[in-house]
């Protein structure tokens, strides 16, 4: 994949004479597509000049070049570990929380870090609908990156996972959507077995597909076969299992996991392409239903996924949320993992704590636990108990009787490919300071938001 847009505008900065940089683009052109030397050419002048034409620093109209210039932060993504789901991703999500929020508010919004968002009918202004107490439950969920060429599996793991985030939260799914962006020199026969993986999900779950959309990535500027894109899915329900109405003292299930899009991934670029095949069930999705329809469901307060960021991670953010701590006990932990994918793991020097293990937490009142992994093991789901909640603020994890621990996550997610073990998952020493850029950047973003807001509202009153 090049990104012949970023690669000109950067060659510019740097300072290249016009003839470097359309060798440059010309060079890019012939590393990915059989073409014409003079057709290259064609195409990389024309790439100069839009280029060219667009620098903001040509635009002398204060209002417009604030518009379309960036609120830098001078931390870049990777560098920072976003989407990496360790604490450095943490820090900026709660930043994206705030400026998500709205004097429109919804039922549970992304400030509660929670695995979807809802909006009750009820709450909406001058509705007409039937079915006040109807809560609407939607979720959009990126597709793993590093599955762009196998897109089957890539389109399996992220329905599996959009719709999982809409079980937990007591949901009903009822729609899928899909938008996806392929690279300029993709083979359209990728996006064919995409949307295979999808729909081999939205078959086994009995949720319709019903919309979409399919584009280039950057148009024109970008060369290349990657896929990116993501899946959405809504749900429907009467009650939300938020992480907010954790109690001290509910117990703390959990379903066995064999992994998803991480797990998939792992195997795959560690060359044991065998584990693919442990993580083809729907045993989440299907877990979620015999709780939902159940007798016992008021008396689950809050289900969870073991997602990117694996128990580590994930206990954190809920504690963050529900205002608890957590005492867990590993040993039990480690039993529900499936245990082809903890020798893959281990074979690999993966912390599987870590890692997502596409595994259900259940938070839960004491005297429905034992009947909660009765039922599930009657439907051939594994399920235990796997510890508790208390008021410790902390994530206590108890490996053996002398060895137990306070868990924080680390910056970035447990690094399961050669690549993330290279970069490493340790927290920057600059951490402070690029905290404080971000921080910065968020602000200012907020505050033009607010300047543009102001200045439509203006035009309406004219």
């Amino acid at each position: 994949m090049s990104d012949l847009e970023g690669l000109t505008r950067n060659l510019i900065k740097k300072g290249y004479s016009e003839q470097q940089i359309l060798e440059k683009i010309v060079e890019e052109y012939h590393n990915f597509k059989e073409i014409d030397d003079n057709l290259a050419k064609k195409y990389a002048k024309a790439i100069l000049e839009e280029c060219r034409k667009s620098d903001i620093n040509r635009v002398s109209n204060p209002f417009i070049r604030e518009i379309l210039d960036i609120n830098r932060a001078n931390v870049s993504i990777g560098k920072q570990g976003v989407g990496c789901r360790g604490s450095g991703d943490f820090f900026v999500h709660k930043l994206i929380a705030e400026l998500s929020e709205t004097e429109k508010r919804a039922y549970l919004s992304p400030s509660s870090l929670d695995d979807a968002g809802a909006v009750r009918l009820r709450d909406l202004q001058g509705d007409q609908l039937d079915g006040k107490d109807l809560i609407i439950v939607s979720k959009m969920e990126g597709i793993h990156s590093r599955l762009s060429d196998f897109p089957f599996i890539c389109g399996f793991h992220v329905t599996r996972a959009c719709l999982r985030d809409l079980y937990v939260k007591g949901a009903k799914p009822i729609s899928i959507m899909i938008d996806v962006h392929l690279g300029d020199d993709a083979d359209v026969g990728k996006l064919f077995d995409f949307m295979a993986g999808i729909s081999t999900i939205s078959e086994l779950a009995k949720v319709p597909i019903t919309a979409g959309s399919t584009l280039r990535i950057g148009g024109d500027m970008v060369i290349g076969n990657r896929l990116v894109g993501g899946v959405s899915a809504v749900g429907i329900c009467n009650r939300i299992l938020a992480r907010r109405n954790i109690r001290n003292g509910d117990k703390i299930l959990m379903t066995e996991g064999a992994g998803g899009g991480t797990i998939t991934t792992t195997a795959i670029y560690s060359g044991n392409h065998h584990v693919v095949k442990e993580t083809l069930n729907i045993k989440f999705l299907e877990a979620c239903k015999v709780i939902l329809n159940s007798n016992y469901i008021n008396e689950i307060h809050a289900m969870c996924d073991v997602t990117n960021g694996g128990l580590r991670g994930d206990l954190y953010e809920i504690n963050y949320e529900a205002k608890c701590g957590v005492t867990i006990y590993e040993q039990e932990v480690r039993k529900l993992v499936n245990p082809i994918v903890l020798e893959l793991l281990k074979k690999v020097n993966v912390d599987y704590l870590g890692v997502s293990l596409d595994a259900l937490l259940i938070y839960c009142s004491e005297h429905v636990s034992n009947k909660i992994i009765s039922d599930l093991r009657e439907n051939g789901i594994n399920c235990s108990e796997i510890g508790y909640v208390d008021d410790s603020n902390q994530v206590k994890m108890i490996f053996t009787e002398d060895n137990q621990e306070n868990i924080l996550p680390r910056f970035r997610e447990s690094a399961y490919t050669k690549i993330k073990q290279e970069i490493g998952e340790e927290m920057p020493e600059s951490k402070e300071e690029m905290e404080n850029k971000i921080q910065v950047a968020a602000s200012s973003a907020i505050m033009k938001r607010n300047k543009i807001i102001e200045y439509i509202r203006i035009q309406y009153q004219n």
